[in-house]
């Protein structure tokens, strides 16, 4: 009695089952297509997005923004070297705790990212000339002890430190949160728009992730 031939078969079936994966794959993108776009599907929800800090939606254009020099001359957006901008901010006659805290934050993470320092930059934004502000602390984040003369702090502490002013008017719309919490600081992106808000309960690691992350797969 003669046995059936099942090897070429099996080979066929093989086959159709390979040809088949790309449809298969594309006929599921589709599907997943069909429900996120009718809103019965939220992936970010589900998978969860790699970002600690809050992210700004809609950011925000600091580059549209008013922006002057510490004198007061007017001072456009630019960032020739599409760096990312960790931004301070602080309004008032006065860099109390929190500002002070800001800005050594800041420099520290600054400095651990190593050999990605270059593509990312500091900025203070303040509504008045650090001449007429005073630096309103005992002693410094790292231990130093204060002086009074802000400009002199800067100097001394922040040096490469982009320090630039912006009417209060304008800071309901681009810093809403540190009306709440003194402690809030922002990212900006290389195009100038303030698309991140970082406060106290975001670890010093935490934004480390975010920022490798981002240099990583960002273009700029």
């Amino acid at each position: 009695m003669q046995q059936p031939v099942t090897a070429p078969n099996n080979g066929r079936m093989v086959m159709l089952l390979i040809a088949g994966i790309p449809v298969t794959m594309v006929l599921a993108a589709t599907w997943l297509w069909w429900f996120v776009v009718r809103g019965d599907l939220d992936i970010v929800q589900i998978l969860g997005t790699a970002n600690r800090g809050t992210l700004l939606d809609p950011p925000r254009a600091l580059a549209a923004a008013e922006l002057a020099a510490p004198s007061g001359a007017p001072l456009p957006w630019s960032n020739t070297d599409h760096q990312w901008t960790l931004l301070v901010t602080n309004s008032g006659a006065e860099c109390m705790e929190a500002c002070e805290y800001k800005l050594y934050l800041t420099r520290q993470i600054h400095m651990a990212l190593g050999k990605e320092f270059p593509r990312v930059r500091r900025m203070l934004v303040t509504d008045r000339a650090p001449a007429d502000t005073s630096l309103a602390v005992a002693d410094l984040s790292d231990g130093k002890p204060a002086l009074p003369d802000f400009e002199q702090f800067l100097a001394n502490e922040h040096g490469g430190l982009s320090v630039l002013r912006l009417d209060a008017s304008a800071w309901p719309v681009l810093f809403p949160e540190t009306r709440a919490a003194g402690r809030v600081w922002y990212l900006v992106d290389p195009a100038g728009w303030v698309m991140m808000a970082y406060d106290e309960g975001d670890s010093y690691k935490d934004v480390i992730s975010d920022l490798k992350f981002l240099l990583k797969n960002s273009g700029d």
